[in-house]
């Protein structure tokens, strides 16, 4: 059964898996600070300041705090604002990776060669070819 797993392990794909999403990990990382420290600033200025990710519903009725952290500690609440934010993040990364496979498809459409002549054929079935247009006439 070891063996069977080291086997496993080794293929090419299990360990291009593993490099996808430890990248694809970091890359969300890069994509949330993007969208929590660049984007969503500017939105929040362009309309007056506001700030995403304390907008909330309360649920629980002792829930009387003014931030969602706060709020959270007091009871359940409906944290919308937060939603509005990974939602922005998903369609960032969404279109991001769009971008990319778009990119790798442009690439491997390049990189595609005309199909090979088909080999002259042997002598004899030239010679009979030869013979039967011959005929045709």
């Amino acid at each position: 059964m070891l063996n069977e797993f080291k086997a496993f392990i080794a293929k090419g794909n299990v360990m291009d898996l593993a490099v996808g999403v430890i990248i694809g990990g970091a890359f969300g990382l890069i994509v949330s600070s993007l969208v929590d420290d660049v984007i969503m600033p500017i939105v929040g200025a362009i309309f007056g300041g506001i700030d995403f990710s304390n907008f909330f519903i309360p649920l629980a009725s002792g829930v009387t705090a003014t931030t969602l952290e706060a709020a959270r500690e007091q009871g359940a609440v409906l944290a919308y604002g937060n939603f509005i934010t990974v939602l922005i993040n998903f369609l960032i990364l969404a279109w991001i990776i769009f971008l990319m496979v778009r990119a790798v498809n442009s690439l491997r459409k390049g990189e595609e060669v005309a199909p090979a002549k088909p080999a002259a054929p042997p002598a004899d079935i030239a010679l009979l070819s030869e013979i039967r247009d011959l005929l045709k006439k």
